[in-house]
């Protein structure tokens, strides 16, 4: 558990934004395809420490050398869903683990697909443990486009890998689109091309990764939680966030705009990202609700929602039925934690409905084991009249480990506590 209490001298501040997460496992797993199949070591520079970044350096040293093995996928949803396709385009035998929420996280999409091109799948349960065995053969992938981006990715970064051509096409819209502009963009860096076509993309065979020196950029889903901060300071404290791509293709790059539409002012200077909220100190910090489709900025939501309960007027996730299936029902999460602390939120089918109040009473809310409900949660101090105090706070060791201690440099108080 931990307590957190923001008083009035909140005082804000420079930091830098750790290494994108999403980032790093595309650019690690793509290194260890590099020594697989060009039989060279990649340099990447610029990984975190958290628990996702750790998981798959691992994972990837079972990639890069063996023809079969055992990965455990700790609550990683995107390791999970991209090595699947990729040890399949190696071929052999190979198990999969994990735990958390992990084990009953979808994978449906591998189980139609993948035993229609020649691999087997082995699951009780649909889900974690699961064994697949043989290998991959090439032809035609169809996908729905409304389900996560991580399978889409998945098979692309597994298809060049196989013995022929093949196409992978969406029977739907994509959604998530920034996320596979990504996986696109680190995939050319280490010399893959995959040709875009209506509908989907062609994938030629039988192609080598290179080995580039990569460094990963910062994160943008990570800056989401500061702006929110920067939002609800009562003083109206300056923020300044370090190592952000302006043209950075993740999709939470959008956190610019969405924080601007409650009322945050966010503008670049010499590099750096510099937020103020200009109207801290007049009712609800002049601050005002908006209407958004979260179904490209899923991750974007928990932070959002917070400033959300504190914004004048209503405020609607719309499209939001990708998170029920993160590290928690984030949905639920944030509905129960927001009126926990006195807020007013419900869920309407897919969308999360948030009325406005000046002030959160405080309180103690659940974390739900999810590192972006936790991280959000922070921010609801600043403007309650009485400590927040969140559960499952070491669930931040996932992304973001040290996120406690920036929230400390800017001058916020975060105590956190193990209970005996």
């Amino acid at each position: 558990m931990y307590c957190i209490s923001y008083g009035p001298d909140f005082s804000g501040g420079s930091l830098t934004v750790p290494p994108s997460k999403s980032a790093a496992i595309r650019a690690l797993l793509c290194g260890a395809l590099a020594r697989r199949t060009g039989g060279s070591k990649c340099e990447i520079t610029n990984l975190s420490s958290s628990d996702d970044v750790t998981i798959t350096m691992r994972a990837a040293e079972i990639l890069s050398s063996s023809d079969g093995g055992e990965a455990d996928c700790g609550e990683s949803g995107s390791l999970l869903r991209f090595i699947i396709p990729i040890a399949a385009a190696l071929g052999g035998r190979w198990r999969f683990t994990g735990r958390g929420r992990l084990p009953q996280r979808p994978i449906g999409v591998y189980a139609d697909l993948l035993p229609a091109h020649g691999v087997d799948f082995i699951s009780e349960t649909g889900g974690l443990p699961l064994t697949i065995e043989g290998r991959l053969a090439p032809g035609s992938f169809t996908l729905p486009g409304n389900i996560s981006s991580q399978f889409v990715t998945g098979l692309l970064m597994a298809l060049p890998l196989l013995d022929g051509d093949s196409e992978l096409m969406l029977t739907s819209p994509l959604e998530s689109v920034g996320y596979v502009d990504m996986t696109l963009d680190v995939l050319r860096d280490f010399g893959v091309r995959v040709g875009a076509v209506e509908g989907g993309w062609q994938i030629p065979g039988r192609q080598r990764y290179h080995s580039p020196a990569y460094q990963v950029e910062g994160d943008w889903s990570q800056a989401a939680f500061f702006l929110n901060t920067a939002a609800l300071s009562p003083t109206g404290a300056q923020v300044r966030l370090k190592g952000l791509k302006p043209d950075s293709l993740q999709g939470d790059r959008a956190c610019i705009d969405v924080f601007g539409r409650f009322g945050l002012d966010i503008r670049w200077e010499k590099g750096e990202l510099v937020a103020k909220n200009p109207h801290a100190g007049e009712p609800f910090g002049g601050l005002r609700g908006q209407t958004l489709d979260v179904s490209d900025i899923t991750d974007m939501v928990p932070a959002a929602s917070i400033c959300a309960a504190l914004s004048r007027g209503e405020t609607r996730f719309e499209n939001g039925g990708r998170l029920r299936l993160k590290e928690s029902d984030r949905l639920e999460a944030m509905r129960q934690a927001i009126n926990t602390l006195g807020g007013r939120a419900s869920v309407e089918g897919d969308g999360l409905i948030i009325q406005g109040v000046e002030r959160l009473s405080g309180g103690r809310a659940l974390g739900c084991n999810d590192h972006r409900v936790v991280m959000a949660l922070a921010g609801a101090g600043l403007r309650s009249d009485l400590p927040v105090e969140v559960t499952d706070a070491y669930s931040i060791n996932k992304t973001y480990p040290t996120f406690f201690d920036e929230y400390r440099r800017l001058g916020g108080i975060a105590d956190v506590f193990q209970l005996g």
